[in-house]
């Protein structure tokens, strides 16, 4: 039976290993944030998409050399709920077409932060890239965390390694 309007969602097992939830309206996490910036809200582009588009708020257009990394401002503050984060991504089309990525792979924006939000952007083209205010540079990707409200660290002297992969590093799982 679905949920009705304003209840949970329901969870159906299917098999053993498949789940089905239904989501209700009522069910949607509402995320607070405030935009200074004159670019539109934050939005996802299609209802199958994973992360919603940051966008530059930009006085003037910035240019990244090859090589070079810069700070870009987006006008969007949030108010991110306790064990979750908004992890900043690039963009597949910026980096394919011109080589401009997220500095340090992905950005994390803890839930106690409450600045602007702030993209750092490194060109490894081979050109000069230009960013213009309101222009798509990276996306936001809400996730749930476990963080220090739920995790207590135990020291001990030796940590198990009766695993299938034990102490095998890089390359250990390789390929037959």
């Amino acid at each position: 039976m679905p949920a009705r309007r304003g209840e949970s969602p329901i969870v159906r097992n299917r098999t053993s290993l498949e789940m089905e939830v239904i989501p209700t309206p009522a069910s949607k996490l509402k995320l607070k944030f405030s935009n200074k910036s004159s670019n539109q809200d934050p939005d996802y582009a299609t209802n199958g998409a994973s992360g919603f588009d940051l966008r530059a708020n930009l006085d003037a257009p910035i240019v990244i050399k090859p090589s070079e990394y810069k700070l870009i401002k987006t006008g969007l503050y949030f108010e991110i709920p306790e064990h979750m984060e908004i992890t900043i991504r690039s963009r597949s089309g910026l980096a394919y077409k011109h080589g401009i990525a997220v500095l340090n792979g992905i950005g994390t924006i803890d839930s106690d932060y409450r600045g602007e939000l702030g993209v750092l952007l490194i060109n490894h083209g081979k050109e000069d890239f230009t960013i213009q205010h309101g222009d798509r540079i990276a996306q936001g990707v809400l996730s749930s965390v476990i963080g220090k409200s739920l995790i207590i660290f135990v020291k001990v002297d030796e940590i198990s390694d009766n695993t299938e992969r034990s102490t095998g590093g890089y390359g250990s799982t390789g390929t037959k």
